[in-house]
């Protein structure tokens, strides 16, 4: 469901995601400051103002250039009946060329943990990375002890590949993760991570 380049609007069946915009702000920090304690065993440390309107502002200008560039996919999840935030989702990294690449990060906020919020996202943009960007390769990675988002990667139609050491430094350490992708024409069959 792609409008206007600016208007980008993708829905699922009790989500809707769009790029993030100012009038988000205090809906965000909100969602952030009282899911910290639940997001930030998974995340890289947080800046001292990471909450701020200021850094906020940034953050919707930087997606709105990567989207306009094509380097990036940063999206609000919202729910379609009341509209609340439910947390985020973005293609990085976008690589066009031979390699038709991106790859995801994603959080939710505590209120909404494990009601298949995440899962729907990941469907809509994996969906709108193949069919409406032409890419051919989405890429993710987690903790190896983040079982809830190896579980979600999983049940999305991710297939493990590997472990990458020190890949990502995470709530202030170099952290190894296991990494998952999706393949658009993925022939492999189910694979089990193991790790």
């Amino acid at each position: 469901m792609l409008g206007l380049k600016s208007k980008l609007r993708i829905e699922t069946e009790r989500l809707f995601l769009r790029l993030p915009q100012h009038s988000d702000y205090r809906t965000w920090s909100d969602l952030r400051r009282s899911s910290a304690g639940f997001l930030t065993p998974w995340e890289p440390t947080w800046a001292a103002d990471h909450l701020t309107r200021r850094a906020f502002t940034n953050r919707v200008s930087w997606a709105a250039r990567c989207y306009k560039s094509d380097t990036a996919l940063p999206l609000f999840i919202l729910r379609r009946d009341d509209g609340a935030l439910v947390g985020a989702i973005t293609l990085d990294n976008i690589r066009r060329g031979p390699a038709q690449a991106g790859t995801l990060g994603y959080w939710v906020g505590a209120p909404h943990a494990r009601m298949g919020y995440m899962r729907e996202a990941i469907g809509a943009v994996v969906h709108h990375a193949f069919k409406d960007m032409d890419l051919s390769r989405i890429e993710a990675a987690c903790l190896p002890e983040n079982t809830a988002s190896r579980g979600v990667l999983e049940r999305a139609g991710f297939k493990y590949e590997g472990v990458a050491q020190s890949y990502l430094q995470i709530n202030g350490r170099w952290r190894n993760h296991v990494l998952y992708a999706n393949l658009r024409h993925d022939r492999r069959g189910r694979t089990d991570a193991g790790v």
